[in-house]
């Protein structure tokens, strides 16, 4: 089997040798399959009702903070809701067809958004939040010349120069005994941020709209350190999946949402011949429905 040649490049003077997001290393640890399907393959994936609602109701709690401060309240985040659907089906008119035939009401399906937009409230109190950034990009190389590179949700900056790491997560909070794999993606972007800054965050966040659960973690340099040492583990793993051009697939209930089940020999499939070059690294930024929790 012919293995693709992963295309080089250089970032501030330094050849890197590979890029990786929280999501593309999580699909490896998930099914080092998927993460081919996915980065290498570039195979188009449908978006779901839930993957749409993460999207918009990202996109106003990201606006509800352009308003001045006394006026984030819930009223103000349900009005923004219709105008950012809009703008949605404007730039992206197929995804009317979601809610065609099978799928869900239109109606039923705003008034859910609407909903997690009130869990929110009941959580914090954007009126005494001024994020520092949102929808921020990060990227940093490691000494091993991997690229890391995501989008955060939200860092907030205390008086002091504490930072605080905040993702938003349209779903609910992940069962007992699955916290260490949801804070993988919050330690990563905490790794690059302080790759980035010199400063270690104070605290990083999870904040699940879809059960009103927050989980917090304070992470040490140690931590930071095992984090990249995961990572780079990760990137062995998928250089020596790239050079022997084995890809197996990694049967678990995971396999339940994913989209390409008639592609995956677990399933009778057949993958498609590999391509001759993997995509450039860089232009795979994570998408707000790769980062949301699949439903646990």
């Amino acid at each position: 089997m012919t293995s693709p040649v992963a295309p080089s490049i250089e970032v501030d003077g330094t050849a890197v040798i590979g890029s990786l997001s929280p999501s593309r290393a999580g699909d490896f640890l998930r099914c080092p399959l998927l993460y081919r399907f996915r980065t290498i393959d570039r195979l188009p994936e449908p978006t779901s009702p839930d993957a749409l609602r993460g999207t918009v109701v990202h996109k106003v709690l990201e606006d509800l903070f352009d308003v001045p401060a006394a006026a984030r309240t819930p009223r103000r985040a349900a009005d923004l809701l219709a105008p950012t659907w809009q703008a949605l089906v404007e730039a992206a008119p197929e995804v009317m067809a979601l809610f065609e035939g099978d799928g869900p009401d239109l109606a039923a399906w705003l008034e859910s958004c609407q909903q997690v937009l009130r869990t929110y409230f009941d959580l914090e109190d954007p009126r005494r939040l001024e994020p520092a950034e949102r929808e921020l990009y990060v990227e940093s190389v490691l000494s091993s010349r991997i690229l890391l590179r995501g989008i955060v949700d939200r860092v907030d900056v205390a008086p002091d120069g504490a930072i605080r790491i905040v993702d938003y997560k349209t779903g609910r909070s992940p069962r007992e005994g699955f916290e260490a794999t949801a804070l993988f993606q919050l330690k990563f972007y905490g790794l690059v941020l302080w790759r980035m800054r010199g400063v270690v965050p104070s605290m990083l966040q999870l904040v699940y709209l879809g059960n009103g659960e927050v989980l917090r973690y304070a992470p040490d340099v140690q931590d930071l350190l095992a984090t990249e040492r995961k990572v780079e583990a990760v990137w062995r793993a998928i250089e020596e999946a790239r050079e022997e051009g084995e890809w197996q697939p990694r049967r678990s209930r995971l396999c339940d949402w994913c989209a390409h089940q008639a592609l995956c020999p677990e399933f009778g499939g057949t993958p498609p011949p590999l391509p001759q070059s993997d995509p450039e690294p860089r232009s795979d930024p994570e998408s707000q429905s790769e980062s949301e929790s699949v439903p646990g």
